[in-house]
């Protein structure tokens, strides 16, 4: 049996010490969050954090309506608003929130 390359084996532990430092996100707990859980059916966390640096409520409600317009998100007219909100709230741009 041969013994391990030294680049496997160094490869194996840096790929332990790049999980060891991943973190769990989750959305903000506040107001609205139940409804704009929704959006992570579909899209994962870090797609909203990686767009809260350019929307503020204006712009996340276009985003909403575009998912419920033009891609068919299972979310209710009515949620639009309330999500459109908690993100603005908590994942708004900053100053423009």
């Amino acid at each position: 049996m041969k013994a391990p390359s030294v680049m496997a084996v160094a490869a194996l532990a840096f790929a332990s010490l790049a999980l060891a430092q991943e973190s769990k996100l989750s959305l903000v707990d506040a107001p609205g969050k139940e409804k704009a859980a929704q959006c992570i059916a579909c899209h994962s966390i870090d797609y909203i954090s990686m767009n809260s640096h350019f929307l503020d409520k204006a712009g996340w409600t276009a985003e909403v309506n575009k998912m419920v317009n033009a891609y068919g998100a299972p979310v209710a007219k009515a949620d639009v608003e309330a999500i459109a909100e908690y993100l603005a709230r908590n994942y708004g741009r900053a100053g423009q929130k």
